[in-house]
């Protein structure tokens, strides 16, 4: 609820202050008093465009700030939160425009950007202007009217719930889909890799041990050569260094006790023997294993040849590197697999919720189609009521792809003089008529859509008698359950007022100032009056005025 409204600088106001309170707020004065104007200042804290041409003083900055009352309204709280912005049981919000044009705004005290500010605001002010009732054409407000109406909260959350679980598990397909294309772009080349590598049957630093075998073989002889002479050096020769070692051994035995060293001196002497004998051996054994085999070095030649070939082809300088390419190749095709059979479950899981929520949908678009007759019928009684006896509304409920709300599309199409041609509402309707029509449609939903304080800026605009005490009568039945303020030239809507402000202009020296004062008894009768009957009030306009305000 708006508490309090404090304007500084701008436009024909030099300083004003209001003080709302709960229920019908009525503000009236004659025309180019500065009522709009209000209205105005409060759009700028709201959020809207600032222009320096609003500065009444060109070298001092316009200030406007209102108070709200905002405890117990937990979307404000949550914004709040969200935004890291103090909270408290009043929300004061500011907004400044200097002389250089700069605009500031805040959020008790603290900066925000005008983004924030108008997110807030939405929350707290509904505002309507005469010619600036922008989301009684959209489909998406609509849309919200039917479902007030309809009162199937649960449900619509329910199918909120399975949608959100649709989208997120359709664009859990699109990107397994895309993996799998781009896998689908490199699968034949990957497969012509693997297979070539699966051909080759590597084995583990196959092609390290086939190079040193090939030099081996290369060598053979030349190594055989060498082997055979170290081995007659050995045990072959006429002094054998085998059996030198045992007739050393033999002969330093006899005087093993002489010397505590000589123990020691024929272990190591033994132990040198059966070393050099045992490798003797083992030089034996190699040399009779290396033989010259032309057709072995013909097939390592050719192992080797498919070993560079492939070395150079993957960039890799070692069997293993070959191995660890193959290895990820085989995984990336399986991987490949592994998506197609993903793809399927998840299609199957797109499948299951579009089911789902096509049932929930159908379940809302029969809630909605009840609706749409007596919705035009409601607002169609109103409107003879409000002073549009010839209007006509009609509701359409049409079919659509399913999206967020369902499978409708909710359009109010209106003929203003019963000509039979029913049209959109932005096409066709004034903006008095689009005034009056969300009046109408606003009272019938009250109860239904958590609406903030509302502010009508003329909404009587081309009405009069029964069509404005109608009027009245609406926004009177509109304020028992939320704050509603109306900018009125109507005596019979200023009667219902639950507090009455008259602006009016003052002058001051040589400078003409708006200002506002709240009327109580006989000054908000005798204001009434000449509303009723001009300047001068009759006995009767004043009797008039105060049967109204009574």
């Amino acid at each position: 609820m708006l508490l309090h409204l404090q304007i500084q600088n701008y436009a024909i106001i030099e300083e004003i202050a209001i003080d709302f309170s709960e229920g019908l707020q009525v503000i009236t004065g004659e025309t180019g008093a500065g009522k709009s104007i209000i209205a105005g200042a409060l759009s700028l804290v709201l959020g809207e465009r600032a222009d320096t041409a609003v500065l009444k003083h060109r070298d001092r900055k316009a200030v406007v700030e209102a108070a709200f009352r905002v405890q117990h309204l937990k979307e404000v709280e949550q914004f709040l939160a969200e935004e890291e912005l103090d909270r408290d049981q009043e929300l004061v919000l500011r907004r400044e425009i200097s002389p250089n044009g700069k605009s500031r705004a805040f959020v008790n005290d603290t900066p925000v950007n005008l983004d924030q500010l108008r997110r807030l605001c939405s929350l707290l002010v509904d505002l309507h202007q005469q010619f600036d009732i922008l989301s009684l054409g959209e489909a998406g407000f609509q849309l919200a009217v039917v479902d007030a109406l309809a009162a199937h909260v649960v449900l619509l959350g329910q199918y909120h719930s399975i949608f959100q679980k649709l989208q997120h598990a359709k664009r859990g397909l699109e990107d397994l889909k895309t993996r799998q294309a781009a896998a689908d772009k490199e699968n034949d080349y990957h497969s012509f890799l693997f297979n070539e590598l699966e051909e080759a049957g590597l084995l583990e630093n196959e092609f390290e041990e086939a190079e040193i075998l090939l030099k081996r073989q290369s060598h053979s002889e030349a190594i055989k050569s060498v082997l055979t002479g170290i081995q007659y050096n050995l045990e072959g020769s006429e002094q054998p260094l085998v059996q030198q070692l045992r007739l050393f051994i033999q002969q330093l035995e006899p005087f093993r006790a002489f010397h505590e060293k000589f123990p020691e001196i024929l272990q190591r002497l033994a132990s040198v023997h059966i070393e050099i004998q045992d490798l003797a051996g083992e030089i034996e054994s190699a040399n009779n294993g290396i033989r010259y085999d032309a057709e072995q070095i013909e097939k390592l030649n050719e192992r080797l040849h498919l070993g560079y070939k492939l070395f150079k082809k993957h960039h890799v300088s070692t069997t293993a590197g070959l191995i660890s390419l193959r290895d990820q190749l085989e995984g990336r095709l399986s991987e490949s697999l592994h998506i197609a059979e993903e793809i399927h479950a998840k299609e199957k899981e797109v499948e299951s919720l579009v089911k789902e929520a096509t049932a929930a949908a159908r379940v809302l678009s029969s809630n909605r189609k009840a609706q749409t007759g007596p919705l035009e019928e409601k607002v169609n009684d109103l409107l003879r009521k409000v002073g549009m006896p010839n209007a006509r509304i009609r509701v359409m409920c049409n079919a659509t792809e399913l999206n967020e709300q369902g499978t409708d599309r909710v359009e109010f199409l209106f003929d203003a003089n019963k000509s039979g041609r029913f049209e959109p509402l932005k096409k066709v309707a004034s903006g008095g008529e689009l005034s009056r029509l969300m009046l109408c449609i606003k009272s019938l939903v009250a109860q239904s859509m958590d609406m903030p304080t509302l502010l009508f800026d003329e909404i009587d605009s081309g009405i009069s008698g029964e069509a404005a005490r109608q009027v009245g009568i609406i926004l009177k039945e509109l304020s028992r359950k939320r704050q509603v303020i109306c900018i009125t030239h109507q005596p019979q809507i200023a009667g219902k007022g639950d507090a009455h402000f008259y602006v009016f202009k003052e002058l001051q020296g040589d400078t003409v100032l708006t200002k506002i004062r709240l009327l109580d008894g006989e000054s908000r009768v005798l204001v009434i009056a000449k509303m009723l009957s001009g300047e001068k009030p009759t006995a009767a306009a004043i009797e008039n005025a105060r049967e109204l305000v009574n």
